[in-house]
């Protein structure tokens, strides 16, 4: 038996009713029997003669990058776009959106988290302004149909068979990575090209590169040309963590910059926030805070002076000049990935590219090391 919609062959996650089998692997999106193909919906799809509005234009190395990107789309080579955090992914493929849907393709962009799909839809309606971008995620999903479809990759499963050029961003991220259902129901999704997009690729999407299933195009720069932001890494037990952040928070304050505090889990951001709030103004944010888009708001017009989070804010969020300090970076939850994305967030802005991130560990783990390695051959590519 085989589930055709997420590749399931495992005995155990098929179930009997009657005399028609069905995966339960899946059932999250919808029961789907053995034999049974999805459901292939019309959606409308013209035309266009639209054109894209940049903030910025484009450096010589995104040009570049995005030419790349259009060239093996249109020979319908699906790629994974490899580009630091703060290179301007999303802009590097506005061209090739644009010329998909003035030759009336159909374009979806999909992302793992909601936030961003509502940030990224939002950007989308600012750069094209004369077409329907919509956005589909949890809250946003009465009208699932547009010019442009911007949702999260759970939300992919409306749409069998229905992409010509399907983006995918954050895929280094959970839910997808790792996700074999959440893959198959995106590769489903499109009928044309995939464009991965990352700033940590995983081994197998390299493997993919190295096989030839996938188009590489690399982009190791910022806009503003500075180097990446390579961490300063100290060990010191967990319980002396406490009084080096206080200090290096007191420093801050002086400065006047504010503070991104990663710690590993909820239940720590709750303790350490109950401590903090009594020398600083402060603010922990998990993913069981309430008002969430308010707290981000509130940082940025600097009414705290950190926010201490969880891997929640490893991604989609650029706040100008900015420092972080990961305690306990030796955790399980933070590989190299999300400490990747983490020490991303420092100098991504043209006004302030300097900055500094500070992992605190009592060990220096593989994900740590591998983290500094990969910034420095980052850095390395970009300014050789």
């Amino acid at each position: 038996m085989r589930c055709l919609r997420c590749g399931n062959t495992q005995h155990k996650y098929f179930y009997q009713d009657g005399s028609v089998w069905y995966c339960r692997k899946c059932i999250a999106f919808g029961r789907m029997n053995v034999g049974e193909l999805p459901r292939a919906k019309k959606y409308r799809q013209q035309r266009h003669a639209c054109d894209y509005v940049l903030k910025y234009p484009l450096t010589p190395k995104q040009q570049k990058a995005s030419a790349e990107i259009v060239w093996h789309a249109k020979h319908q080579q699906s790629q994974l776009v490899y580009a630091v955090c703060g290179a301007g992914k999303t802009e590097l493929v506005m061209e090739v959106i644009k010329q998909f849907l003035n030759a009336g393709k159909k374009v979806g962009f999909a992302i793992s988290r909601r936030q961003v799909v509502l940030e990224i839809a939002t950007r989308m309606k600012e750069a094209f302004p004369m077409i329907e971008v919509i956005a589909v995620c949890e809250g946003y999903s009465d009208i699932c149909d547009g010019d442009l479809i911007v949702c999260t990759m759970h939300q992919l499963y409306r749409y069998y068979q229905t992409f010509d050029l399907l983006i995918m961003d954050e895929v280094d991220a959970f839910p997808y990575r790792g996700n074999e259902v959440l893959q198959a129901i995106a590769q489903h999704a499109c009928r044309g090209v995939m464009v991965y997009l990352t700033a940590t690729p995983d081994e197998s999407m390299l493997k993919d590169v190295e096989d030839g299933k996938l188009a590489l195009v690399e982009l190791f720069e910022r806009p503003h040309g500075y180097p990446l932001i390579e961490p300063e890494i100290r060990t010191c037990a967990n319980r002396m963590q406490l009084f080096y952040l206080i200090a290096f928070l007191y420093q801050q304050r002086k400065a006047g910059i504010q503070t991104l505090v990663f710690v590993p889990t909820i239940r720590m951001a709750n303790e350490l926030h109950k401590k903090l709030c009594l020398l600083f103004r402060c603010k922990a944010f998990t993913s069981q805070s309430e008002d969430k888009e308010k707290i981000v708001d509130d940082f940025h017009k600097k009414k705290y002076e950190c926010l201490i989070t969880t891997t929640i804010l490893e991604r989609g969020i650029t706040i100008k000049g900015i420092y972080i300090i990961i305690l306990q970076a030796d955790h399980v939850v933070f590989n190299e990935a999300s400490l990747t994305q983490i020490i991303g967030r420092v100098g991504r802005s043209i006004e302030m590219p300097s900055g500094k991130g500070i992992f605190l560990c009592e060990r220096v783990t593989r994900d740590i090391e591998r983290c500094k390695h990969a910034i420095q051959h980052m850095n390395k590519e970009s300014f050789s």
